[in-house]
Order: C-alpha cells, then structure tokens, then sequence
C-alpha cells in the first residue's frame, strides 16, 4: 500500500497543533525543565504572562465563604448553560454601572476564559458555506490562528501604525472583503501593551460603518480584553461598544484577578448591535457544538461575589518602570507599555530568533521572539515576574546584549 492510499485517521489541522506548542509555550516548557538540571534560581523566565501578584484578598475570602456557608451540592452543580443567572446579573450590572451600558443577563455567556470565548464568537459570526475571514493587528496574540482557524475560517493580519503600533485605518481598509466578519482588537494589546485610544477607534468605527454599507453586511469588532484593568499613569482603556455597538466583548478574570488556572470569562453582545438576539443565540449554539456549556460553577460564584473588585497595579507597575528602566539604561530600544505586563523590545540586528536563541543558550535569559505574533524584529518580555528577578537580571541582559553584538559585529 503507497503513502498515497493510506486514509488520515485523525485531523490534519488538530494533529499540526497539537504536535507544536506555541513559541511562548516552548520557552515556557523549556524553563521548567532547564531550572529542573540547574536550579530555578539560574533560570530567569520571562516566557508567559502567568501573573506574580496575589489574587486580591476578597477571591480568597470568596472561596472561603462559598466552600463554608454554601450547600455543596449546589455550589459543585450544574448551572444554566450560559452561566448562573444571579452570576450573569452581577456581571451585567457592573458593567452598566462603570460605563454607563443598559446589558441585561441575556446579553453574557459566561466561559472558560476568553479563549473559550473566542473561538464560540469566531464560530457564531462564521456562515455556513461561505468564506469567512477576521481581521488582526500585528502584533496580534498568536493563539488566534487557531481560535479562527478551527472554526473554519481565515485570519487577516494587518500590520500596525508605525512607530506608535496605532491602528492601522489603511491597511484594514485594504483588507476589508465581502468575506470579512470581524475586526478582532486586543486593548492594552499583548504584546505592546499600548492602549487604543478614543479618537482612533472612533475612526474605526467610522471605517467599519462605511465599508459595511459597501459590502452590504455588518462587521463586527470582537473587543479581546484580559488586561482591561491593567492600566497605568493615570489611563483608562476605552469600552469599545460605547463607541461601536457592533461589538462582542470577550473577556477573562484570569488578569485582573490573578487567577489564569480557574479559567472563567465571558462573551457580551451590545443589545443594540445588529442581529443582537441572534448573535446571543448562535453564540450559545456554538458553545453547545464545542461542548463550553456551564463554566466552573464554584468560580462563577467567586465572580458574583467579586465583580466589582480590582486590582492592585501598584507591583505591575514598578515592575514596568523597572524593567523599562534598565533596559533602556543599557542599550535596549523599548515600547514603554500603557498596559498589560508585557514589554516589546527592538530586537538587536533585526534578527529575534537570533537573539532570542542567543540569550537562552548563554545567559538563560528566556524572552519570546516576535515572529509568531507576525512583526518581525522585536522580543516580548512578561515582567510579571518577582522585582527582584528583574533587578537580578539586567546585568544579564546587558552583558548579553554587548556579547551579541561583538560577536555578531553590530555598531
């Protein structure tokens, strides 16, 4: 029998992901089992964005209470599909409180993170036998390749205003097709951690009005928002459907609330948007296909009783101001991040590959290269990490740098 006639006896697309990990996920992988042969201390990782900051003190003292006061048979229940509805309520109401919305419980599907989130939005705005395609800024976060592409449809990534990585209005124009679906936005971005503002997504919004009329369909912006609350200086991030009401909300607690394990989030439809009711449907018709139905029941009732509670930004940010300090102090080229905990760096010779391999294989410095979030030339760093594991490292990262370029005769 030739290779020609033996049948696939599993998915092509599933089998290609599952066999190669994310690069962040690879560095990720690669620091535990180097600190496994040389002791964690030696290993500086600044591969994921897993947050170093407690949860706020009331998600404890909420996981107290459920677990003492609560009726275990409920609390560890089944709830609605979409969520429990007092859950649903508080959410809703916080929402309308701080942004002056009018959502209401029928709005929210609440879900295992915003990854969940996504994909059941990708699938719920993708129609059945046409092309369907949603469009990205570079930098964009790598797992939504597969977010849109298992879902059957095709991302579009545009590159970013340079050199403030701004929405780029021409290029989404550009890029704009009767197959387009959605805009998908990620504000503070991962992994500029610039903050879109106002007056931008004002234009946008703009844009998609006008380029929908064209192609005679709504395009959506599905608002990707896991660091909505990790802001700094002063800033605030703009909520996208006071600006736009074509917009799906796809939102995690695992930022704000420093709980990235307990996965729970949520998708929001605007109840003004087009096809608002039907949107909610087919959301909750894709979470039914993908099997996303009841999110963990004990964490939706933390998120009840902790919808209102923030973070404290206070570690994030002298971690931000450190790292950006010290790199800049030795030579790195830096986007000081609005947001998020994450650093863009201008790769040394352009190369992040290079540059990236060159510091885990002689300083044990792990920091992602930017070719899987398609913008070439620069390195992400995540200093959600100790204050002291940034302090320790930048002699690291400055002898680095200089071996680098001597060895690689870079001025």
């Amino acid at each position: 029998m030739t290779d020609q006639n033996v049948k696939p006896l599993v998915s092509d697309f599933s089998l290609a992901y599952g066999r190669q990990r994310s690069a962040i996920r690879e560095l990720f992988e690669y620091g535990k089992q180097r600190a496994r042969e040389v002791g964690s201390a030696s290993i500086f990782d600044f591969s994921i964005g897993n947050p170093s900051v407690p949860p706020p003190p009331q998600i404890n003292e909420a996981f107290f209470s459920l677990l003492k006061e609560c009726d275990p048979l409920t609390l560890h229940g089944y709830t609605s599909a979409p969520g429990d509805l007092e859950v649903r309520k508080a959410i809703v109401d916080q929402i309308n409180r701080e942004y002056g919305c009018e959502y209401d419980e029928k709005s929210i599907y609440v879900t295992c993170g915003a990854a969940a989130a996504l994909s059941i939005t990708f699938r719920a705005l993708s129609i059945t036998g046409e092309r369907n395609e949603f469009i990205t800024l570079a930098p964009h976060f790598p797992e939504y390749v597969c977010y849109v592409e298992g879902q059957g449809a095709k991302l579009v990534v545009v590159l970013p205003k340079l050199p403030d990585f701004g929405i780029s209005l021409e290029g989404i124009e550009t890029a704009i097709t009767p197959a387009t679906r959605g805009i998908i936005l990620n504000s503070p971005n991962n992994p500029t951690g610039r903050i879109y503002k106002t007056e931008e997504l004002e234009a946008l919004a703009d844009l998609l009005h006008r380029k929908a009329r064209d192609i005679g369909r709504p395009i959506y912006i599905v608002s990707d928002e896991p660091y909505r609350e990790l802001v700094y200086e002063g800033l605030t991030t703009p909520f996208i459907p006071n600006i736009y009401k074509n917009t799906i909300v796809c939102y995690s607690y695992s930022k704000a609330f420093s709980m990235p394990g307990e996965r729970i989030g949520y998708a929001l439809v605007h109840p003004e948007a087009d096809a608002a009711r039907d949107i909610c449907d087919a959301i909750a018709g894709s979470a039914r296909s993908l099997g996303y139905v009841c999110a963990p029941s004990l964490v939706q009732q933390v998120v009840r009783l902790c919808a209102t509670v923030k973070p404290d930004l206070a570690s994030y940010d002298l971690n931000r101001r450190t790292m950006y300090e010290g790199l800049t102090a030795v030579g790195y080229n830096c986007v000081k991040p609005e947001g998020a905990f994450y650093m863009f760096i201008e790769a040394p010779g352009g190369d992040a590959q290079a540059f990236s391999d060159y510091a885990r294989l002689n300083y044990n410095l792990l920091i992602v290269p930017s070719d899987s979030f398609e913008c070439p030339g620069y390195l992400r760093v995540s200093y959600c990490v100790s204050l002291e594991r940034i302090k320790s490292s930048m002699p690291l990262f400055d002898m680095c740098l200089k071996s680098f370029k001597r060895e690689m005769k870079i001025k």
